[in-house]
């Protein structure tokens, strides 16, 4: 059924996708899921009512729910640790009803807290004085405002941008170059995906540029959103020619002729300056047909999504592309042969893309040389608002990572374990940072994970107990539903810990938690469900004393 649907979406291709029309339908009405809009968008593209109201009716921003929030607050992990949340919820209640305040994760304000979106903007650290000025005559201060650090000299990735001419020199020198010098330089170079898994670039690439079809893609997976990572917003909206300039390349070696980027609605900002970059490539003949003579065709286009998690999981966002509900897809095959459309697709994330430029200027082996030999390259790293100078910071691979907490002042306030990779990465305890280097092995090996690097951190009066409850919480929410480990695991999970809460008679048993986490790493289709466990048994591992009242050992009396 869905590769019928696929060949159905392509038809229209990536113009006008069904998708993009749910969108803006939700944007006029604060839904999509209303009987006449899901029958007009059922009937345009044949996929019929049900499959279309099952697809709109999954994301937060078109769902019948949706219809009447004014205003949405941020209940990511890093506002839920900075403790701000409550506090400007109250607040919003002085100028909007109960029915008209959403929730939203996360909008990359991390290293303020207090984050909420209202008319399209995000905001953060606001006082009493500047929401009531926002909320009666719109005067409000949007601008989002970080410390960026570079430990590499000369930086890399937070280079200052030397306009479109100078920048994108390297890419029109390559148009005259071979594709097979291009995989050699892109082998030596060693990147790795810089979602998260860390596969190597020049297989992925590789795979599509041989995969069969006269028609290919090239999709940037800007709807990663981890909660504690603004990697990807910074990069959109302060270095957007890093990351369009990695997408050409892709095209180019591929030989694809459509490069999409699905950006996260709850990044607005994103959306509104990659366009403005990309309408800059078009006025400067670096889009388009035959660009420079080179035979090579090319077309950027941004997608705005409407709130899913799952969709940073690579299969999950191209069947919503194709306005399909986005539930992961069983793999083999892959998108490099089946991607987009069932067609041969280049998946990256935000960051692995802004790579593309310094190993076109360094060389593959010159840019290897920075890092360590499994982990090449620059990284950038988040760091919230516990931080004394949070922001972004990028350094080398292999760094360790009291160095990134050193160059950052260190925290303000007392902090008993940092959850780095989002929120399926591990909680690693404040006395086992000097043992960490920010690279895949080393977290790895030290039973983490590096993940997108995002930084969070738990502060000591934070309880890790209700810490774990939002991380299944969170699962649960985002959730696709399509496997049962995920979709009931989860859940089940956020109700053994709420009742251990609630209840001062009940203890979790063990075995019993043990056996739902096994059964979710082990036998989840994805990521999101097979990822969770780990920050669990992490906080299990390290923090047994501070959650023991909640546990049933093997001296406890039983109940049930």
């Amino acid at each position: 059924m869905s590769d019928n649907l696929s060949a159905l979406s392509f038809r229209k291709s990536a113009e006008k996708n069904l998708f993009e029309r749910m969108v803006e339908a939700a944007d006029k009405a604060g839904t999509a899921a209303t009987p006449a809009t899901v029958h007009r968008l059922g009937e345009e593209s044949l996929f019929g009512d049900a499959i279309t109201l099952g697809a709109v009716s999954f994301y937060d921003f078109l769902k019948k729910e949706n219809e009447g929030k004014k205003v949405f607050i941020c209940n990511g992990s890093a506002c839920l640790c900075a403790g701000t949340q409550e506090t400007l919820h109250e607040a919003m209640g002085g100028h909007f009803k109960q029915d008209e305040i959403g929730h939203i994760c996360c909008l990359g304000r991390c290293h303020q807290g207090g984050a909420f979106q209202f008319e399209g903007r995000n905001y953060s650290g606001q006082s009493a004085a500047a929401l009531n000025g926002l909320f009666s005559n719109g005067a409000g201060d949007a601008e989002d405002r970080y410390a960026v650090v570079s430990h590499l000299q000369p930086a890399q990735l937070t280079a200052p941008f030397p306009g479109i001419e100078a920048y994108y020199a390297p890419f029109r020198e390559l148009l005259g170059k071979s594709r097979d010098w291009l995989a050699g330089e892109l082998k030596d170079s060693g990147l790795r995906g810089r979602g998260g898994a860390g596969f190597p670039l020049h297989f992925k690439w590789s795979s599509c540029r041989t995969a069969e079809g006269a028609v290919k893609y090239v999709v940037c997976n800007a709807d990663e959103g981890d909660p504690g990572a603004y990697i990807d917003k910074y990069l959109m909206e302060q270095r957007p020619h890093s990351v369009l300039l990695g997408m050409m390349v892709a095209g180019w070696f591929a030989n694809a002729q459509v490069g999409v980027l699905y950006i996260r609605a709850e990044y607005p900002e994103s959306v509104r300056i990659i366009d403005g970059a990309i309408a800059e490539l078009r006025a400067a003949g670096l889009l388009g047909k035959d660009i420079f003579g080179s035979g090579f065709h090319f077309e950027l286009k941004t997608i705005k999504g409407a709130g899913a998690y799952i969709c940073g999981e690579e299969t999950a966002l191209l069947a919503s592309i194709e306005g399909q509900r986005p539930e992961v897809r069983v793999r083999p095959p892959f998108p490099t042969i089946e991607g987009l459309y069932r067609k041969p697709t280049i998946v990256n994330n935000v960051e692995t893309f802004a790579n593309l430029h310094a190993i076109l200027t360094l060389g593959g082996k010159g840019y290897a040389a920075v890092g360590t030999a499994q982990s090449t390259g620059p990284k950038l790293l988040s760091l919230d608002s516990h931080f004394v100078t949070p922001g972004i910071y990028e350094v080398a691979m292999g760094t360790p990572l009291s160095d990134v907490v050193a160059l950052a002042g260190g925290f303000r306030t007392k902090i008993k374990a940092l959850q780095v990779g989002g929120p399926l990465g591990g909680i690693v305890p404040l006395d086992r940072i000097d043992g960490l280097t920010v690279d895949f092995e080393s977290f790895k090996k030290a039973g983490f994970l590096l993940g997108h690097a995002g930084v969070v951190s738990i502060p000591e009066t934070f309880p890790m107990i209700e810490y774990i409850q939002h991380l299944f919480q969170f699962t649960a929410d985002e959730s696709c539903g399509k496997c049962f480990p995920c979709r009931l695991g989860s859940t089940r999970g956020k109700e053994l810990i709420a009742k251990a809460r609630s209840d001062s008679s009940y203890q979790i048993d063990r075995t019993l938690l043990n056996d739902l986490l096994e059964t979710l790493e082990q036998t989840s289709l994805c990521a999101l469900g097979g990822g969770v466990p780990l920050p669990i048994k992490n906080a299990l591992q390290y923090f047994e004393d501070e959650l023991g009242p909640y546990l049933k050992t093997a001296t406890t009396p039983a109940n049930r």
